[in-house]
């Protein structure tokens, strides 16, 4: 798998999938330039009918939660071999991307980060 969901992010998926009553709920991420490290996460969450057959890679968890993370694939490129999270902070909770094998730092938050140089 290219991508894995922590069993963190896969419950949290499957609360709010629960939650608003709609199976077809899935979480986007995706890579832009910007950030304090030249690129961020962005994530939001989108219903499976969006998803675009030619341009989106899907990962359901392992786990049968239903729980799936969709990327574009220059988004995947940079994140390959990274794991979904949700983390539980003072701050707050969010989803968030840990072990990005691309990255070289990251900001304090982890939201952006830099890319090793090839």
């Amino acid at each position: 798998m290219l991508i894995d969901i922590t069993s963190r992010a896969s419950n949290r998926l499957k609360e709010i999938m629960s939650k608003d009553s709609n199976p077809n709920l899935a979480l986007r991420v995706t890579v832009e330039s910007g950030g304090c490290h030249g690129f961020q996460y962005l994530m939001s969450l989108m219903n499976t009918s969006s998803i675009s057959a030619e341009d989106d890679t899907v990962f359901e968890a392992s786990d049968g939660s239903g729980a799936r993370v969709v990327m574009d694939e220059p988004s995947l490129e940079l994140l390959k071999g990274s794991k979904i999270d949700y983390t539980m902070e003072l701050i707050g909770s969010q989803f968030k991307i840990t072990d990005n094998p691309a990255a070289s730092s990251s900001c304090g938050c982890g939201t952006s980060f830099d890319i090793k140089a090839s």
